[in-house]
């Protein structure tokens, strides 16, 4: 005789993959169960309140998209309010507009219509002869040319990645945003913003009146875990899923600094990144201009990109021919289950944006129920 599960569902994973399939599966009447092995829900999204400023724990998260839809979704849960993302570069103590705009060939070259800037960008493409690029550095030149490239991108990309641009395959850089209009508005996307009161807000309203277990690592009682649910939503590393059976998949991790500062404005803007190779940081983010804060104190990240290592957070997938190789044995393993479902950035080992690990969790959760 089959006995009934205490739980339809099974959450590995309080982020917002997980949350939003909870959110999905309650509203269905369907009971879930969601562990996490951190001691917060939320996963990279979440926010902890110091000095009355909402700290992105993991990273600035901005909230970004051109889907109607995900964007009133979202804002079902909380408001979002105006942010516009406009970071600003610290080359040598030199500033500069991004992304690539007229503001920065202003600044690069005093040039102040677009036909100077094309003609600029083109004059120090036509002398590098670039014809087939074999690496990064030659792709990113033949874009961009020289200044841009030196300043901008050459030093920021070898520190995220740790390793020299002519180490680093051309693919990275398919196309470089280049806009010929002073506009220092970083995302194309028509909707933008930070939810009012920060990240929690949106993922605490989504797992409203669901059952959350934290300090709980899903892999330290694995079978007793999976006999409590008739399905399992699994949102951690796939390879550590499957035990690692076809190897191990890489990351790029990050560390962060944070520190409260004694006065009222730092910097003066949400993100500046540091793109000299000699500073080990890539950004310092000054969290308070995200919600425009007025607080008398002032908290700031420092983010250095790091090696990763089993112990570490990971972060961005190395999507490289030998691990997208890997994850595609795994991936077969994941699409003969029928009582698993696997789902966003580590069990898809696929980079995401927010609002694309929402619409993935809503495509799953309408592919699994039919509706």
């Amino acid at each position: 005789m089959k006995t009934e599960k205490e739980y339809d569902y099974l959450i590995v994973g309080a982020g917002l993959f997980g949350s939003v399939f909870a959110h999905e599966a309650k509203k269905r009447g369907k009971k879930c169960l969601i562990i996490d092995r951190r001691s917060h829900s939320g996963g990279n999204i979440y926010c902890e309140n110091i000095e009355g400023i909402n700290v992105h724990k993991y990273g600035a998260h901005i909230f970004h998209t051109n889907d109607k839809e995900i964007w009133e979704y979202v804002n079902s849960f909380v408001e979002f309010n105006r942010y516009t993302n406009t970071p600003v570069a610290n080359y040598k103590g030199e500033l500069y507009n991004l992304p690539f705009n007229m503001n920065t060939f202003y600044q690069l070259w005093k040039v102040k219509t677009p036909k100077e800037a094309k003609e600029k960008i083109q004059s120090q493409i036509d002398q590098l002869s670039i014809k087939e690029p074999s690496n990064l550095e030659e792709q990113a030149l033949s874009l961009i040319g020289t200044d841009i490239y030196e300043k901008l991108i050459k030093g920021y990309t070898e520190k995220q990645w740790g390793r020299s641009a002519t180490e680093l395959p051309a693919f990275i850089i398919k196309r470089l945003p280049v806009r010929f209009t002073f506009d220092n508005n970083y995302f194309n996307d028509k909707y933008q913003g930070i939810p009012i009161g920060g990240y929690n807000k949106l993922t605490e309203a989504l797992i409203e009146g669901v059952e959350v277990r934290l300090n709980t690592d899903f892999f330290e009682n694995r079978e007793e875990w999976e006999s409590k649910a008739e399905n399992v939503v699994f949102t951690g590393k796939i390879d550590q899923y499957y035990d690692f059976q076809f190897g191990q998949l890489e990351y790029r991790s990050l560390e962060f600094e944070h520190d409260v500062l004694d006065e009222e404005n730092h910097q003066g803007n949400a993100v500046v990144n540091y793109t000299e190779r000699e500073i080990p940081y890539t950004r310092i983010i000054e969290h308070k201009h995200f919600e425009f804060g007025t607080q008398p104190k002032t908290v700031v990240t420092k983010e250095y990109p790091a090696d990763w290592t089993p112990e570490k957070e990971p972060y961005y997938p190395i999507n490289d021919n030998k691990n997208n190789e890997t994850y595609r044995q795994y991936k077969e393993l994941a699409d003969k289950e029928e009582k698993i479902i696997f789902g966003g950035r580590l069990a898809e080992y696929k980079y995401y944006d927010m609002h694309q690990i929402i619409g993935s969790a809503l495509k799953k959760v309408k592919d699994h129920f039919g509706a």
